[in-house]
């Protein structure tokens, strides 16, 4: 064990524990796949202990220490427990106070919340004596971890800091520095910018090294309009920033599970034909050998929701395709797509819902997949439909362009199919250009094929983690 590497991953959340989008993916999965990877690293995670982490898990849970954490002024309570999963130990903050509610996030004392649990996790380093080699904070909530590292507590340890989504900062007003962060005003320049707190600013700054979740998205968010007013502070720190592109749980995501299984050495054409069927039947359309383009993601204007509804009634009357939406979220969208799904009752199915199970039934159902986003740190539904042999239509930013390369009849090479302006009408030509294809069934094997056999595991992704931490 001494001579293991060590490495303690920092988030607010992970699957299976309490998640709400992409971190919870990567923290519930990248950790066992590092574990996987090498013998010589031991990895642990860390995170709060929400009300939403389930009885079965808290069960086996054991308690591993007590003790009162000072924020500014405070003094609270902290309780960690710990559980073994995978080959990695994952530990969890306890206080009721800030994190038995309902829900991961959106209150008023956010800023407070994840102060407290960036303190906890410095105060238990020599508590539960593992000093890591490397913490790896992701994220705002746990980007104090970095900077209380640098200003306050000096342990012997490399920080690493990985920005999921640029958007979303940890922005507070300068007043509360001390009062709420407990960090000095002689130390406001790291964490100010743009005239208020900026704690993804402040790690940015404080961090050995600085990482994305896509190489593109890497290189994008050096620029305006990606970077949400952080393009400069990203500019400064360009040496230390690449991108690593996020993988999938195939155990999690897996064809060959389904009731109807299929896979690229088993039934790939058949089970995916089976699958497509009972779809139809289920959602009651018609088995008319008429292609299934689906959608499954929150309905967000920057999800490319904005183009879908300028065009996508013109692709119905002008083709023989039916479509597919899974989602919730914004009501303009909502009210588009249970319009036209009253209107083409047909050709159209519209199901307002979060349903992980009712999700793989579409991506191993339809033949296309669309994914038109204004932008995508990495995005995972591209890699998932390719899993499920659905043949991703994407626009080229961020991670779909890194994972998604475009399909060359020519040379047969290529898994999916690509736009690049974000345009509405370009993003009908790649409809139109994939509707094509597959109406050329040789072609079209082919690439579901490409799509198919692409590895999306999260093993390639984890050396090029053990790489990145070995170099530090």
């Amino acid at each position: 064990m001494e001579n293991k590497t060590k490495i303690l991953i920092v988030g607010a959340e992970a699957l299976p524990f309490a998640a709400t989008g992409g971190l919870g993916d990567v923290l519930g999965s990248l950790p066992a796949a590092l574990a996987r990877e090498a013998s010589d690293i031991d990895v642990r995670v860390i995170m709060p202990l929400y009300e939403k982490v389930g009885a079965a898990y808290r069960e086996k849970m054991t308690k591993v220490a007590e003790i009162s954490v000072s924020l500014a002024w405070r003094q609270q309570y902290c309780g960690l427990y710990s559980l073994e999963k995978d080959g990695v130990t994952y530990y969890f903050i306890d206080n009721e106070y800030y994190f038995k509610r309902d829900g991961l996030y959106g209150f008023f004392d956010d800023g407070e919340r994840y102060a407290f649990f960036c303190r906890a996790v410095m105060d238990l380093i020599p508590v539960i004596d593992f000093y890591p080699d490397v913490l790896h904070a992701n994220d705002w909530q746990s980007a104090l971890t970095v900077i209380y590292n640098k200003l306050y507590y000096h342990y012997p340890m490399k920080t690493v800091y990985t920005i999921h989504n640029i958007e979303y900062q940890g922005k507070y007003d300068n007043f509360i520095l001390g009062d709420v962060f407990a960090i000095a005003n002689e130390h406001l320049s790291i964490v100010e910018y743009d005239g208020c707190i900026n704690l993804t600013k402040g790690a940015i700054v404080c961090c050995d090294r600085l990482t994305t979740v896509s190489s593109r998205y890497a290189d994008e968010i050096k620029d305006a309009f990606f970077a949400h007013g952080l393009e400069n502070i990203i500019r400064i720190n360009a040496e230390k920033l690449s991108g690593i592109v996020n993988g999938i749980d195939y155990d999690y995501y897996d064809p060959m599970a389904l009731e109807e299984k299929f896979g690229p050495s088993y039934r790939l054409y058949s089970g995916k034909t089976k699958n497509k069927a009972a779809l139809q039947k289920m959602l009651g359309l018609p088995e008319n050998g008429a292609p299934i383009v689906s959608m499954i993601s929150r309905l967000a204007s920057h999800k490319g929701f904005d183009l879908v509804k300028c065009v996508l009634e013109e692709a119905l009357n002008t083709t023989d395709m039916q479509f597919v939406l899974l989602g919730t979220g914004e009501k303009e969208f909502e009210d588009f797509f249970r319009d036209l799904a009253n209107r083409y009752p047909d050709k159209v199915r519209s199901l307002f819902e979060f349903n992980k199970e009712l999700s793989k039934k579409i991506y191993a159902g339809s033949d296309i997949f669309l994914m038109p986003s204004k932008s995508e740190p990495c995005g995972l539904s591209q890699m998932i439909a390719s899993r499920y042999a659905s043949v991703p239509v994407v626009r080229e930013t961020g991670g779909l362009y890194d994972t998604i390369k475009p399909f060359n009849p020519e040379t047969l090479e290529g898994n999916g199919i690509t736009f690049c302006t974000y345009n509405a009408h370009d993003m009908l030509d790649a409809i139109k250009r994939t509707l094509d294809l597959y109406s050329n069934k040789e072609l079209w094997k082919k690439l579901v094929r490409n799509a198919a056999e692409k590895d999306f595991s999260w093993n390639a992704s984890a050396r090029a983690y053990l790489n990145m931490y070995a170099a530090l």
